[in-house]
């Protein structure tokens, strides 16, 4: 048995070095980048510039047709993406007075820039013929709006005999419009030009002699028509008549607007070409994407190499537990480097479990891990309303496992005759386990078709099994912004003042937004003891800290308890004494609302937004509620003039008396008290349907209509304000957790004669889902029946 434990300790060493490969090679191709020199020269055969790995540096070679306007961004853009892992060279063709000293550009004698480029289309070929055509296998000749994946394109090239007489691309035949007006015989195409064309080099030996003869009989205005009728006259060839070509080589009909929207699609995920890419950022944004998904592959490829270690080790007698410490050879460990530093390779013990739905292990009932259902809608045990959308980031995971799931299917398809489309899912489970993943199971509607011998189209349902696995815990640091500094000053203000002048934002400046001075707009009537709290906890938030607030209190005459407007009056009188006495400015303002005003939040409000300037930025508060300053710093964050308004979601407590906790204790000012156990369950919860609490700027507000000011009494115009904000799709919505946000609970009153039907129906709602937990109210309603049994 020795000699095969020694085979196999040496394997293992073989897969820990491809772990490292496939982890730190793969991530340092993120952001590749390349200088030339301006010595270099581009003008011969000798002169490329280009980095090629050694078993790709004689497959392919690139001529990218561009004009002179389009040097310094399409052309650069592409040159600084796909441009650097070109399985050969590339070669950037444009008029002969081009310059550029970042790209490698050929600029051909002879050739301007007018339109249609068929001159220049032919030249570059003929350049590509007689400098480089004993150097590659295979010529492409690409748009400057195109973007190529170079991974797949070096797969499907080597899987085909260059020495063939070949032209790949996506196969045209001209615009419905264009039928008969080509001059192209029944049996004849063309290659389009917009998504690439390939040529062997046996092609483009055939055609080189005669494209002079090419040129003087033209028959169209398309350069690709031509090209494509050169090729069948003197190569004998046509373009690859094959349907997937129409896939692989993509051009998406959007025009200036494609690959602007969502990438995660099956055309973006199948595609080896992609046309046309108009914009540049729209092309950094499509690199970084592929980028990631190399990524991705990459460390699933880990994760499996780790499990064959996992496996392998067991078969050598070590424990899982122990690897860290294992040795294939004596001075040989295992793992090279340990854990925390830049070069470990992750943890075995947990990377290397197999795929398993009992992998996790509880070793109790509260570790048990719940599944929960997914139909039309999520119906899910944490939350008081167990039926609820299925939000975004669950819809996109699930599209990424549909996705990949319907790639692995149909990878064989091809030569099995037949292909399976992916329809919908019927329903499913998942659950998540923080230590190893996501596991779901998903019950799905898919159509089988197909195409050889007994055609037939079908549905089908197939029930799937996912796990997708952790890996392990990345950390990148990044320089220190202020640090990062340009010629013309900061780095990361430039790139984000750049972005926010594109989108319509106000020039961005960390040390101006800190200083941007956030306007409290408080309706209050009565509630004195809850306003002393309020104002305390403004006090040792905003004024002693110097943050640029204001306070402007909205004062209603309370009938309920007319003696709190006077001491409330006082309050804040004595609190802008003291706060002059420090020479703070902050003082807070008081706007009466009159005598014998019916309270309604949504006029309140408006009196306060009437006193403020267009570009003021408001908060829209309620006295019940307790903040720090990392709440402050992400109204600012969250809230861009012309752009977004910021909708925090607070986490409400419960009623003290379900948690055996005195009224009287919450006017304590202290915002670690509220939040001391704040994921506990049954001491409150996230409260995903109150929309009242927001922040904004005035011009927007009335942009957006404002309030309903003929609403009376309690809630329902923040609702109708939030629904007015969606419908318009004019201001992007950021609604997300706050930490720094707390409501403390308090009695609703649902009983006023102010409140019509469907208030009244929402007060009940909001008083019933404040009282207790599930569980509190089951431990309750347990007790209280046990007593009258």
């Amino acid at each position: 048995m020795a000699r095969p434990k020694k085979v196999l300790k040496v394997i293992l060493g073989i897969i820990m070095g491809v772990i490292f490969s496939q982890l730190f090679t793969s991530t340092s191709k993120f952001c590749p980048s390349h200088t030339v020199e301006k010595s270099e020269e581009v003008d011969n055969k000798d002169s490329l510039a280009g980095k090629s790995t050694p078993r790709s540096k004689n497959l392919l070679l690139v001529g990218v047709m561009t004009a002179e306007q389009y040097l310094s961004t399409r052309a650069k853009v592409v040159w600084n993406t796909w441009g650097q892992e070109v399985p050969g060279r590339m070669l950037i063709f444009s008029s002969e007075n081009s310059t550029s000293a970042e790209i490698p550009l050929v600029a051909l004698s002879g050739i301007d820039d007018s339109y249609p480029p068929q001159k220049k289309s032919f030249t570059m070929l003929k350049y590509m013929h007689d400098n480089f055509i004993d150097q590659f296998e295979w010529f492409m000749r690409a748009d400057d709006d195109l973007y190529v994946r170079n991974d797949k394109l070096e797969e499907l090239l080597r899987a085909i005999d260059s020495r063939k007489p070949l032209f790949i691309g996506q196969t045209g035949r001209g615009t419905k419009e264009e039928r008969g007006h080509l001059s192209l015989d029944t049996d004849e195409n063309f290659c389009m030009g917009g998504p690439g064309m390939i040529m062997s080099r046996e092609t483009l030996k055939r055609i080189a002699p005669f494209i002079e003869d090419c040129l003087v009989n033209l028959y169209t205005t398309h350069e690709d028509v031509e090209i494509g009728r050169c090729v069948k006259k003197f190569a004998g060839v046509s373009c690859t008549w094959n349907y997937e070509m129409q896939v692989v080589f993509y051009h998406n009909k959007s025009g200036n607007a494609a690959y602007s929207g969502n990438l995660k699609t099956k055309e973006v995920h199948k595609a080896i070409t992609l046309h046309p890419l108009k914009h540049p950022e729209y092309t950094y944004r499509l690199h970084k994407y592929i980028q990631g998904l190399k990524i991705q592959d990459a460390l699933q490829k880990s994760i499996l190499l780790h499990r064959d270690i996992a496996k392998s080790m067991q078969e050598l007698g070590y424990n899982m537990s122990s690897l860290e410490n294992a040795m294939l050879e004596k001075d040989m460990p295992l793992f090279p480097e340990k854990k925390g530093t830049n070069g470990y390779l992750g943890d075995t013990a947990l990377l290397g479990i197999p795929a398993s739905i009992n992998r996790y292990q509880p070793r109790n009932l509260t570790n048990v891990l719940e599944w929960e259902l997914i139909s039309k809608t999520l119906y899910s045990h944490r939350d008081l309303n167990p039926r609820k959308r299925i939000g975004s980031s669950l819809k996109e995971g699930l599209g990424d496992v549909t996705r990949e799931l319907m790639e692995l299917i149909n990878s064989y398809s091809k030569q099995r005759g037949r292909v399976i489309d992916f329809r919908e899912i019927l329903y499913g489970y998942w659950r998540l386990n923080p230590v190893h993943g996501v596991d779901l199971i998903l019950d799905l509607l898919l159509v089988y078709r197909k195409y050889r011998g007994h055609k037939m189209t079908v549905q089908v349902r197939r029930h799937a099994y996912v796990q997708q696995t952790f890996t392990g815990t990345f950390i990148r640091e990044i320089p220190n912004p202020s640090a990062t500094v340009s010629k013309d000053g900061n780095m990361l203000d430039k790139v984000i003042n750049k972005i926010s002048n594109r989108i319509g934002l106000l020039p961005f400046n960390r040390d101006s937004q800190s200083e941007t001075v956030i306007n409290f707009l408080l309706p209050l009537s009565g509630r004195h003891d809850t306003f002393k709290r309020f104002l305390a906890m403004y006090e040792d938030v905003c004024i002693k800290n110097w943050e640029a607030t204001k306070l402007h209190v909205i004062l209603f005459r309370s009938s309920e308890s007319p003696s709190d407007y006077n001491a409330t009056l006082s309050l804040i009188n004595s609190t802008n004494h003291r706060i002059n006495a420090n020479k703070n400015q902050q003082t807070i303002n008081v706007i009466d609302s009159g005598v014998g005003e019916t309270f309604s939040r949504a006029s309140a409000l408006q009196k306060a937004v009437n006193v403020l300037s267009p570009t003021d930025l408001m908060l829209f508060i309620d006295v019940d509620i307790v903040f720090d300053q990392s709440f402050l710093r992400r109204v600012r964050r969250n809230t861009f003039i012309g752009r977004s308004v910021y909708f925090p979601i607070l986490y409400s407590l419960y009623s003290p008396k379900l948690l055996d906790i005195e009224l009287q204790t919450y006017a304590n000012t202290s915002f670690s008290y509220f939040t001391s156990n704040q994921t506990d369950a049954n001491r409150g919860f996230w409260r995903q349907f109150g929309f009242g609490i927001a922040s904004m700027y005035k011009i927007d507000y009335q942009a957006l209509g404002g309030f309903d000011i003929k609403i009376t009494g309690w809630g329902m115009e923040d609702v109708m304000f939030f629904d007015n904000i969606v419908e318009k799709h004019v201001y992007k919505i950021i609604r997300c957790v706050d930490p720094g946000l707390i409501h403390v609970f308090h009695e609703v009153k649902c009983d006023s004669k102010d409140l019509d039907a469907e208030q009244k129906s929402m007060c009940l709602g909001t008083k019933g889902s404040t009282l207790g937990s599930l569980y509190s109210l089951q431990t309750l309603f347990e007790k209280y029946r046990a007593m009258f049994r």
